[in-house]
């Protein structure tokens, strides 16, 4: 029996699932219901389900985000209205992506893949192996332009700044690209070559041209590139970056 939690903002469809649930209760128990990624953060760290379904547009905390606050990871399996997150969904280690309306006959290809995936071996094995040990370094990054889906050298990938509500990714051929990311997301994924300067600015390290002293304990970084780019660090990262650098 799996111990499921429903994280979704919609009331109609938490109920609708639930219904369509009803239908596997020699391997489906649901214990809780979450109306947002805040509620559904605290029920899974209190509760500890073994697969959620959830929905990725929420308030307060999207999807992604509230799996990033996480203490304990279940299995996900992402239930939502838009088919536009699929790949990032499958990064986050989700075993299968429901658009909505849900149908009965899709609901249950995925409590066979669950099943086949899972119940045929031991089941905390495979959360240990899913979210407990290392994973092997990405290398590449993929953002959806329009109904294109590109893939960005994670190397190439010069800074991160936000600009307001908006993300943008700068790469070393000056070219810039929006994302749907949050600049917390994008350091958790960018990795250790990586680090923030600024509360809106992630750079990375193997670009740094030269580093400058500015006012107030921050610094100036000079990246590389035919054009110069001048970044400047905040005060309150001055630490992290003499570490970093060992200056």
């Amino acid at each position: 029996m799996f111990k499921t939690l429903i994280i979704d903002d919609e009331p109609l469809a938490r109920s609708r699932l639930r219904r369509l649930l009803a239908a596997y209760t020699d391997a489906i128990v649901i214990i809780g219901e979450a109306a947002n990624g805040e509620e559904g953060a605290e029920l899974i760290n209190l509760l500890k389900p073994d697969v959620i379904f959830l929905d990725i547009e929420m308030p307060m905390l999207n999807g992604f985000e509230m799996l990033d606050k996480l203490e304990f990871h279940p299995i996900v399996i992402f239930a939502t209205a838009y088919d536009q997150y699929a790949i990032r969904a499958f990064e986050e280690n989700s075993i299968d992506y429901l658009l909505k309306p849900i149908e009965a006959d899709r609901l249950a290809k995925t409590i066979q893949k669950l099943q086949k995936n899972v119940i045929k071996n031991d089941f905390e094995a495979i959360r240990q192996l899913a979210f407990n040990e290392p994973a092997k370094k990405a290398t590449t990054l993929s953002l959806q332009i329009g109904e294109r889906f590109v893939l960005i050298k994670i190397a190439d990938i010069n800074y991160v700044e936000a600009d307001e509500k908006y993300v943008f990714i700068y790469t070393n051929d000056h070219k810039k690209y929006i994302t749907d990311f949050t600049l917390k997301a994008l350091e958790e994924k960018l990795g250790e070559d990586f680090m923030r300067i600024h509360r809106s600015i992630i750079i990375n390290n193997n670009q740094v041209a030269e580093i400058r002293r500015s006012f107030n304990g921050a610094f100036v970084f000079i990246m590389k590139g035919a054009q110069e780019i001048r970044l400047k660090s905040s005060r309150s990262y001055a630490n992290e970056i003499r570490k970093a650098f060992e200056i």
